[in-house]
């Protein structure tokens, strides 16, 4: 059944105000009966600051930019729309375990400004598009992409918007999320942004460089 991720938000938008604003009212619940037993009325306010409630509010623009890090993480096998949780961190890297949306084979995607190679499975946006047909359905497909384009900003075509994205702002973003311990490696090939790829650091083996040398 295809689903608009516009809709999704707006759901997950309602849910996680609905939390925020049941936690807060209970953590002042609890303030109200802190400061009657101890007598604290006058030197003590009950009510609680937003920015100090210990859950978060939905962010299109944070949430769009995790769903993409989670469409990564399918990619390269690290997650499966098959299981939940984390599939795969290391060891012998078993491919039975993803049949909805397969992952790259060679744990290489390029990032390039243009499709520059004719093996599209490996290029990262190709991949993306796929993945949101995958799990969204392909009806909903260029209102998906559109939505996603909008959030992330920019000019030009969704695809283009987005691919301006995996060229820029991925890997930055990333280190942020991990505290400069990336989980994904990025081989770039200078300031010109001719060539970038990405590789999955727990399905990393000698290969891989060998491959990169000869065919890309």
């Amino acid at each position: 059944m295809a689903t608009l991720i516009e809709d999704k938000f707006k759901a997950w938008e309602k849910e996680a105000q609905a939390r925020f604003d049941q936690l807060k009212a209970n953590e002042e619940e609890l303030n109200k009966i802190f400061i009657d037993l101890y007598g604290l009325q006058d030197e003590l306010d009950y009510q609680v600051a937003d920015a100090e409630v210990s859950v978060s509010l939905a962010d299109r623009e944070r949430d769009i930019k995790s769903l993409i890090s989670y469409a990564v993480g399918c990619m390269f096998g690290r997650y499966s729309l098959d299981i939940e949780g984390l599939v795969f961190a290391g060891g012998e890297f078993d491919a039975s375990k993803y049949t909805t949306f397969k992952p790259v084979e060679n744990n290489f995607l390029l990032i390039s400004e243009n499709q520059i190679f004719s093996d599209s499975s490996i290029d990262i946006v190709e991949k993306f598009v796929e993945f949101v047909s995958v799990v969204y359905g392909k009806e909903t497909l260029e209102e998906n992409l559109q939505y996603i384009a909008d959030t992330l900003k920019g000019t030009g075509t969704s695809r283009e918007i987005i691919r301006r994205y995996f060229v820029k702002d991925f890997y930055s973003n990333h280190l942020q999320i991990y505290k400069k311990r990336p989980i994904y490696w990025q081989f770039d090939s200078g300031k010109e942004n001719g060539f970038k790829g990405l590789m999955y650091l727990h399905r990393y083996n000698s290969d891989l460089l060998g491959i990169l040398r000869t065919e890309y």
